[in-house]
């Protein structure tokens, strides 16, 4: 196919599309849909700092924390602490743990506590964890933060009470989280308030 006819068929896929240009192929920050829900348009797009010699590129919401896991193996298997009160990762004690499973490209979110903070033990898996800061004060009020894990960058990572945030498995495995939030559960009156995954109170939409 010679460039003219590679050029029309590009057209006509775009046609196709209804004037939605793909880039899945781009880094995350280059996904990122316009302000009325679509995807960016065919023009050049320059990447954003993705990684610093230190690892990735973060602009962190206030009161999030991650702290990267260290697996040790050995010829028999290998072990990963996934919590110790004495790295003073957050000051209140450990009071409640569960584990979570989310199957492959299933969604969990939006949900938003006022109580308590979540501590979560990212442990098998690959998943993308979005959060959104619409907390009246907080000098990162209006930042999103898309942030992913798997098997290769297991993590500790406290989400604090009013952000809002959600979760979804990309990878073709169930994953496994371990919570440990910093109050146990309420039966009587649980503190999730939810939105839906589509809101357009917050400006993410989530690949399916």
């Amino acid at each position: 196919m010679d460039g003219a006819l590679a050029r029309l068929a590009g057209v006509e896929r775009e046609s196709e599309r209804g004037g939605r240009f793909d880039w899945g192929g781009a880094a995350p920050p280059l996904r990122t849909r316009e302000s009325d829900g679509n995807a960016p348009g065919d023009e050049p797009r320059k990447d954003f700092q993705l990684a610093t010699q230190e690892g990735a590129h973060r602009e962190p919401i206030d009161g999030v924390r991650i702290r990267e896991a260290r697996t040790i193996p050995d010829d028999r298997g290998s072990i990963c602490v996934a919590y110790d009160p004495r790295w003073g990762f957050t000051e209140e004690p450990m009071v409640y743990c569960y584990e979570v499973t989310i199957r492959p490209g299933a969604i969990k979110g939006w949900i938003l506590h006022e109580t308590y903070d979540d501590r979560l033990f990212l442990a098998a898996g690959a998943v993308r964890w979005v959060l959104f800061d619409d907390r009246d004060g907080s000098p990162t009020q209006g930042r999103l933060s898309e942030l992913f894990f798997d098997e290769h960058h297991r993590s500790l990572l406290r989400i604090p009470r009013g952000v809002w945030h959600a979760v979804q498995n990309v990878g073709a495995d169930d994953s496994r989280m371990v919570n440990f939030p910093t109050a146990p559960y309420d039966y009587e009156n649980p503190d999730k308030t939810r939105l839906p995954i589509d809101t357009d109170r917050i400006p993410y939409r989530f690949e399916r």
